[in-house]
C-alpha cells in the first residue's frame, strides 16, 4: 500500500532528488522557506509531466554513472583547450568530418543522453538519428581517424551509458 503510494506521488523519483538538489544549488541556500519550495516544485513537476515521459528510468549503477559524469566533464574540459588551438591557430590542416555511429543502445533515454553528451563536448556535434534509432550521425571539427572516433565515443560514453541506463 505504501510501496503504491510512493509510486503514484512520486513516478520519478530520481527526477525528484536531482530537481529538488538543482534548485537548492541554484537558490545557493538551505533556508527553510527554498527547501520547502523546492520540494514541492520538484514533487509536482515529475507529478505533472509524468504523461509524457516514454519510459520509467531505473538506474543500475549509479558507480559507473558518477564515473560517466567524471569522465564527460574532464572531456569537456580538454576538448575546449583542443578546440581552442585548433580555432586559434591554422585552419588549413583541420579535417572537419560527418560520420555515423552505430547504436547497441535502445532506451530513448539512454539515446538522448549520448546525443546530449557528444554535442557537449567541443568540437562535436550529434546531428540526426535515423528513422529506427540505430545511428546516430555526428560532426566533428577535426578528425584524424574516423573509426577511432568512433571507436572512443562508443567506449567512453555510448557503453556506460548503456550499462547504467534500462527501461523498467
Amino acid at each position: 500500500m505504501l510501496k503504491l503510494f510512493f509510486a503514484k506521488t512520486l513516478p520519478h523519483p530520481i527526477l525528484t532528488s536531482m530537481l529538488w538538489l538543482i534548485w537548492l544549488f541554484l537558490n545557493n541556500t538551505i533556508a527553510p522557506g527554498h527547501v520547502l519550495l523546492g520540494l514541492i516544485l520538484a514533487v509536482f513537476i515529475p507529478l505533472l509531466t509524468s504523461g509524457f515521459w516514454p519510459e520509467k528510468v531505473a538506474i543500475k549503477s549509479p558507480l559507473t554513472l558518477l564515473k560517466f559524469l567524471s569522465i564527460v566533464l574532464l572531456d569537456i574540459v580538454v576538448a575546449n583547450v583542443v578546440v581552442a588551438k585548433l580555432i586559434l591557430g591554422r585552419n588549413d590542416h583541420l579535417k572537419p568530418a560527418f560520420f555515423y555511429i552505430d547504436l547497441d543502445i535502445q532506451t530513448p533515454l539512454g539515446i538522448s543522453l549520448l546525443a546530449n553528451t557528444i554535442s557537449l563536448t567541443p568540437g562535436t556535434v550529434s546531428c540526426d538519428l535515423s528513422m529506427d534509432r540505430s545511428r546516430l550521425l555526428v560532426h566533428a571539427l577535426h578528425v584524424e581517424d574516423i573509426p577511432e572516433a568512433i571507436k572512443q565515443i562508443k567506449q567512453r560514453y555510448e557503453a556506460p551509458l548503456k550499462q547504467v541506463f534500462t527501461a523498467c
